[in-house]
């Protein structure tokens, strides 16, 4: 038995030894974020501060565009946004890795590409994931209007 213990302390010591330096694993960092989703104890309500829409008017073919969204925690658990996904290729998504805490606000950032695009108005969205509620889920819009 005494072994046998000796064997799981050393072990423990084995794997406390070979963690990294303060810096969250990636798929320890995903799994959070996952968890998050799941346990509706620590879901949150937030306010999109400028609107979950917003319509950018012309811009020039080629041209790329940031199209900033902000929301604010409104709630007494710390937001986790565990996903962004744009609806098309021609948008990337940059989104805070870090949780929002009660009170505070991030940004939420699409890059919309007009290259390889056609002229006239195009409506794009994201779906943002998150542990909010009454839905984790969240559309955000944007509307261009492509001119020559």
């Amino acid at each position: 038995m005494k072994k046998i213990l000796f064997s799981f302390a050393l072990a423990g010591l084995f794997v406390a030894c070979n963690s990294t330096s303060g810096k969250p694993d990636d798929k320890a960092a995903a799994a959070q974020k996952e968890n998050a989703l799941k346990d509706s104890a620590n879901f949150t309500t937030v306010i999109w501060t400028d609107s979950t829409f917003k319509d950018l008017g012309n811009i020039k073919k080629g041209q790329v565009v940031e199209i900033p969204f902000t929301v604010k925690n409104t709630g007494d658990k710390p937001l986790v946004i565990a996903s962004v996904q744009p609806g098309c290729g021609c948008t990337l998504a940059e989104k805070p890795e870090a949780p929002i805490l009660p009170g505070k606000e991030g940004k939420i950032v699409a890059k919309f590409n007009s290259e390889g695009q056609s002229e006239g108005s195009h409506t794009k969205n994201m779906v943002v994931h998150a542990n909010t509620k009454p839905f984790t889920e969240t559309v955000l819009n944007f509307k261009v209007n492509i001119v020559n």
